[in-house]
């Protein structure tokens, strides 16, 4: 197993805070693996992701008990910037990500490059790269607030994607967006995927969680009460009792299984649903 990330019993409270936000947590993250991160509100996804990216305690302060360690290093260690070059951070509202000092789309995705001092062919040619690629490329001289909020996502995740990081943190990319705005970030999230990055998402959209991810973090309180492989996780349903959403589909196949249609397993996306439902329907026919 490659271990990217771990956290050994991780405790962190946010200055002024009367309880942790992180409760003795302790995770491993394997390189090129695709982890959806889910739990009710106040949960601490939030504070796991800005612990990961060195946020916590560096720039929020607070206190750290344990080690966060990527690739082996406390993140505590990293000097300034230097993460920065190995994960990449999606906020949550892509406003907190655009700079506000670039006039156009074009600059914004390249501003992370100029402050590394990449050169400027190369800047030119990794830039158009990543907005084509996110589908941007035809908004390059509009100016980066005019954007509409889907277009403001892509955009974020195009100024990451550029700077080429091997670990991608992205923290609900599409909690303001419809569901034509989810799907495209969501083809973009794929595309990293296929190229075997390492990802760590929050989302509340737990159905697609079910598509895309390969293991699932379950948290509660601070704590991580879950940790495992996709299917297994998001069958679970003691989990509903804990305020954990489960992919509809999975709650679907379950009560079928209750009214005695005979599913070979409980689906959690619509491809196995079908399949599964075919395959009892087809059963039935035959006997």
């Amino acid at each position: 197993m490659d271990t990217v990330i771990e956290l050994k019993n991780v405790t962190y409270t946010y200055p002024l805070a009367d309880e942790p936000s992180i409760k003795d947590m302790s995770i491993k993250i394997e390189r090129g693996k695709f982890y959806g991160v889910i739990g009710e509100n106040g949960a601490g996804k939030t504070t796991l992701c800005a612990l990961i990216r060195g946020f916590a305690p560096s720039f929020y302060n607070g206190e750290l008990k344990g080690e966060v360690l990527v690739e082996g290093k406390p993140t505590t260690e990293f000097g300034p910037g230097e993460l920065s070059l190995k994960i990449g951070y999606v906020f949550q509202n892509p406003f907190t990500q655009i700079s506000g000092v670039k006039d156009t789309l074009f600059e914004e995705v390249a501003y992370g490059l100029e402050n590394f001092g990449v050169p400027v062919d190369e800047i030119e040619e990794r830039v158009i790269e990543v907005m084509k690629m996110t589908d941007i490329y035809s908004l390059a001289d509009k100016k980066p607030f005019e954007l509409s909020g889907g277009q403001q996502q892509r955009a974020a995740l195009a100024s990451i994607i550029v700077l080429k990081p091997d670990i991608l943190v992205i923290d609900e990319p599409t909690s303001q967006l419809d569901p034509e705005g989810t799907e495209s970030v969501f083809k973009i999230i794929e595309q990293l995927k296929n190229e075997k990055k390492t990802i760590i998402l929050v989302e509340h959209k737990v159905d697609m969680i079910a598509e895309y991810a390969d293991e699932i973090l379950v948290m509660k309180g601070g704590r991580l009460i879950r940790l495992g492989d996709k299917q297994e996780i998001l069958t679970d349903m003691s989990l509903l009792d804990e305020g954990v959403q489960l992919p509809q589909m999975a709650i679907l196949g379950e009560r079928l299984i209750e009214a005695g249609i005979p599913l070979s397993r409980v689906p959690i996306t619509e491809r196995q649903a079908a399949e599964a439902i075919g395959q009892a329907l087809q059963k039935a026919r035959n006997s």
